[in-house]
């Protein structure tokens, strides 16, 4: 596999004055590559992508290349709603050298299923690494289709898609139009059941926290040993789900200040934890022995 099972889709550090925080990056970089991470995904929109500008984020690729030095892949965030500016910054990051490109669906435009197909297919096009297509329409108001992943599967370069639409059988009906294209959970607390559809992984939040336990909970379900992965997903459940409470990327941020690993606030328009959140994400890694 190209991008392994555990791909990190990696919050961005940054310091008191909410600039990028490169010494906490290198902390967290570490944190992860030692608790069960294959691949980084930098810029994604865990990582605050609709507030980082084009130069923060070629720089954020540079930097995690840089800091991985070739212990894990990086697959860099380009994607936009505007198919000229995803491109230019998908040269960009393939320039710099980074492993993969993940590409949300445009959001905000609303794109007819033609439309995100020739979006995909001119960034695709306009490089030469391996390209993702992130379906996720709770976030984007539109939804790709099996029928349009089946297409965009016959580019060389298309090899996976992030499937975080909560649709079990059109992940199905994606493995059966497209059996080649790699499927990845978009979704921690649905990766274990679309393993059994075919999946080969997740792009993951919760692996800021539980890495390793996930990586375990893969290669378990891998070996035949279904009852032991089944038995992982559920110890991993509550921490799935509180870590979706409020808003992405607010709790992962807080629960790895928590645990040691700092990463400081979030940009503006999101904000920090309420006292709620705090207190289930306290319990939750209590429980977990994440924190004493």
């Amino acid at each position: 596999m190209v991008f392994g099972r555990v791909i990190t889709a990696m919050v961005t550090p940054f310091d008191e004055e909410l600039k990028v925080d490169y010494k906490a990056l290198e902390k967290l970089i570490e944190h992860l590559l030692a608790t069960g991470t294959d691949t980084l995904l930098v810029a994604g929109t865990t990582g605050e992508s609709p507030t980082l500008s084009d130069e923060e984020k070629l720089e954020l690729f540079k930097a995690s290349k840089s800091i991985t030095g070739g212990r894990a892949k990086i697959m860099a965030g380009t994607g936009s709603n505007s198919t000229l500016n995803s491109v230019e910054l998908s040269k960009k990051a393939e320039n710099i050298g980074v492993d993969g490109l993940l590409l949300v669906s445009p959001y905000y435009n609303k794109p007819t299923q033609e439309g995100l197909y020739q979006h995909f297919k001119a960034i695709a096009q306009a490089v030469d690494i391996p390209v993702v297509p992130y379906n996720v329409p709770g976030r984007t108001a539109v939804t790709i289709e099996p029928e349009t992943l089946a297409r965009l599967s016959q580019i060389k370069n298309v090899v996976a898609v992030k499937d975080a639409g909560g649709n079990l059988d059109k992940t199905g009906k994606t493995r059966v139009l497209a059996p080649e294209l790699m499927v990845y959970s978009g979704d921690d607390s649905l990766t274990l059941p679309m393993l059994a559809l075919g999946a080969k992984g997740v792009i993951s939040v919760a692996s800021h926290i539980v890495g390793s336990e996930i990586q375990e909970m893969i290669t378990s379900f891998e070996k035949g040993d279904t009852k032991k992965a089944e038995q992982i997903h559920l110890k991993l459940f509550n921490i799935f789900k509180t870590l979706f409470v409020i808003t992405n990327p607010i709790p992962v941020k807080t629960a790895l200040n928590m645990i040691g690993v700092p990463v400081g606030g979030l940009r503006q328009p999101l904000g920090l934890a309420d006292e709620n959140t705090m207190v289930a994400l306290e319990k939750v890694l209590k429980e977990l022995g994440k924190i004493a």
